[in-house]
């Protein structure tokens, strides 16, 4: 079972931020302490702390010890969509909802759960125990295709490939509002968002920890439906940031559909049309690579799932969501 713990706060804690002091009196890692707080389990003097709380000192702090989770991934019986697989890898067709690998929440329904009841031990090691054969990854409520690693060289080659952006990687979206041109390149660096950690954000202070983020965008088609303006946009990943079209589209005014995280969310719209919109309107639909053994180059494609499809010809029409998987 959980364990609670406190401690008195002394003199010397005011004005320390409380994520560093939780860290030394918890005896755990500043992101642990972190994820407490975020996960509510820490609270000064009984009411629901912050990390950027600053103690005056003399204060009662408590905070709940989870119990210890598994620190490796179980093998579960779970479908999967298989688009390919031989000997060194398998490219899987991710549905929406499903995570790809354990953590904490998460440690069972994942892909990696999936992966280990179908592969057994025939996966690569290099992501370690909870990641195994993981080389890339695509949020929990976007759909579609990635590449794992049955065995250590395939993985290096296609770490290597996405690297070097050797790796091609086209996605669907469907985005609000009417994007004007017809196609484009975002380039803006992402990091974690200044204030919630659970978000990122394109950081133009060149001061603030970020990395570069390149997206390639093209305007597939433009509708108007129930008084609202929608974007059907192809977006290819020069790069592959956390959340990076999410954020890049929502950067220039475009968040997509159902995405309530970067600004696409609570719309009459979206609430009419719940059954057809799971999350952000995200489709991983073509994945290009070369095969790390034989060395040959590899094309795969995976229709939008059912649900989107609908949507797409709610909004666009009936033509263009027939048409779509050949417009990636």
């Amino acid at each position: 079972m959980s364990e609670r713990r406190e401690a008195i706060l002394p003199p010397e804690a005011a004005g320390q931020r409380l994520d560093k002091l939780l860290a030394d009196l918890a005896g755990v890692t500043r992101s642990a302490a972190v994820r407490l707080i975020e996960s509510d389990l820490v609270t000064i003097n009984g009411k629901k702390a912050g990390k950027n709380t600053r103690p005056i000192g003399g204060e009662t702090l408590e905070w709940m010890v989870p119990d210890a989770e598994p620190d490796t991934a179980q093998a579960q019986q779970i479908p999967l969509d298989i688009v390919y697989e031989d000997s060194d890898i398998i490219v899987i067709n991710k549905p929406v909802g499903m995570v790809v690998h354990p953590a904490a929440g998460n440690r069972e329904g994942t892909l990696v759960n999936a992966l280990l009841w179908h592969c057994g031990k025939s996966l690569s090691g290099i992501g370690g125990v909870i990641r195994p054969g993981i080389v890339h990854r695509i949020d929990k409520d976007t759909s579609g295709l990635l590449v794992v690693a049955k065995n250590d060289e395939a993985h290096l080659s296609l770490a290597a490939q996405i690297k070097k952006h050797k790796v091609s990687r086209v996605y669907l979206a469907v985005a609000l509002g009417n994007l004007r041109a017809e196609t484009g390149t975002i380039q803006a660096p992402i990091g974690r968002h200044p204030t919630d950690r659970k978000r990122m954000a394109v950081i133009e202070n060149p001061a603030v920890k970020s990395r570069s983020a390149v997206t390639h965008w093209s305007l597939l088609a433009n509708a108007s439906c129930e008084g609202r303006q929608f974007s059907l946009v192809r977006c290819e990943l020069e790069t592959g940031r956390t959340h990076q079209i999410r954020v890049h589209l929502s950067s220039i005014g475009h968040p997509l559909l159902g995405d309530a995280v970067y600004g696409g969310g609570g719309t009459t719209f979206e609430a009419k049309h719940r059954a057809l919109i799971a999350g952000q309107c995200l489709h991983a639909g073509k994945l290009t690579l070369t095969h790390p053994r034989t060395g040959d180059e590899m094309e795969f494609f995976a229709p939008p799932p059912r649900e989107m499809q609908k949507l797409i010809a709610v909004i666009f029409g009936e033509e263009t969501a027939e048409a779509v998987q050949y417009l990636l």
